[in-house]
């Protein structure tokens, strides 16, 4: 369950289980098994870990796009090649799995760029956690969203679903896809607030893209504040939220990004950000 060493820069690292593509200052991760919807192995949950642990280091890549081929995000972990074999598990290797699948969602939470899915078609059991653990979501109509845990007797929570499903579409939304293990569709999924916005399929992950680019070309060094920060408050309290947004607001005050925008006010022009 050991995923190579990720080399950096990412634009040169070549991706075995998974594609990986830089364009500039984006990074696009393409699951690509459509012939079974691109479901996930024990390799490609590795390698996606080691590639967002990577990011963290990389000052080239500034934001993610994370998709699927053919028309599908991502169908959960492969039946044969992982819901098979932990059939035959003992405990201490089923707690080996489970934490290293929850290691990809502490790496796509904890890289400061933020990640963006384009999710189009079935998005189901571990795909539908990549989705939820992406900072942003652009899906499209025909999508069909499922944390289908219970549907093959386990808990809904997995790699974080409890945690941070609630805190995009409240506890009781949350709730019923967990206990249910139902079908999301595309316009729910945007109505209910997972989804930022919907595009026809053949636009979603040129919309994806685009929103990346336009996080990318932002105050970088600001958003991963931004992520930051997100990521810590939920367990703090309004007070310490409002003494740890000084700190951090104070830090983005002293960036060349910063002064970089007053300059561009003042001479009524639009900024272009460094990301320093």
């Amino acid at each position: 369950m050991i995923a190579n060493p990720v080399t950096l820069p990412l634009s040169g690292y070549q991706a075995q289980h998974l594609r990986l593509a830089v364009n500039g200052k984006v990074a696009t991760l393409t699951l690509n098994r459509p012939d079974k919807k691109n479901p996930l192995t024990f390799e490609s949950y590795a390698e996606i870990a080691s590639i967002f642990r990577a990011a963290a280091r990389d000052k080239t890549v500034k934001a993610f796009v994370i998709s699927g081929e053919g028309g599908n995000f991502c169908s959960g972990g492969d039946v044969f090649e992982i819901i098979g074999p932990l059939v035959e598990m003992n405990t201490v290797d089923l707690l080996e799995f489970t934490r290293m699948t929850g290691e990809a969602v502490k790496a796509m939470r904890q890289c400061p760029q933020p990640i963006i899915a384009a999710i189009d078609g079935i998005c189901a059991g571990a795909g539908a956690i990549l989705a939820m653990a992406s900072d942003l979501r652009v899906g499209t109509a025909r999508a069909k969203v499922a944390f289908l845990f219970n549907r093959v007797g386990l808990a809904g929570c997995d790699m974080g679903a409890c945690a941070i499903l609630p805190r995009i579409i409240g506890q009781g939304r949350a709730s019923e896809l967990l206990y249910t293990g139902r079908v999301m569709s595309g316009e729910e999924a945007e109505r209910w607030g997972f989804f930022n916005r919907l595009t026809p399929p053949d636009g979603v992950l040129a919309e994806a893209a685009g929103l990346a680019q336009e996080l990318a070309d932002g105050p970088t060094f600001a958003n991963a504040m931004t992520k930051r920060m997100l990521e810590m408050e939920w367990a703090m309290s309004v007070e310490q939220a409002i003494e740890a947004e000084a700190v951090a607001q104070a830090l983005c005050m002293e960036t060349e990004d910063f002064a970089r925008a007053f300059r561009a006010f003042a001479a009524k022009q639009k900024p272009v950000f460094e990301g320093n």
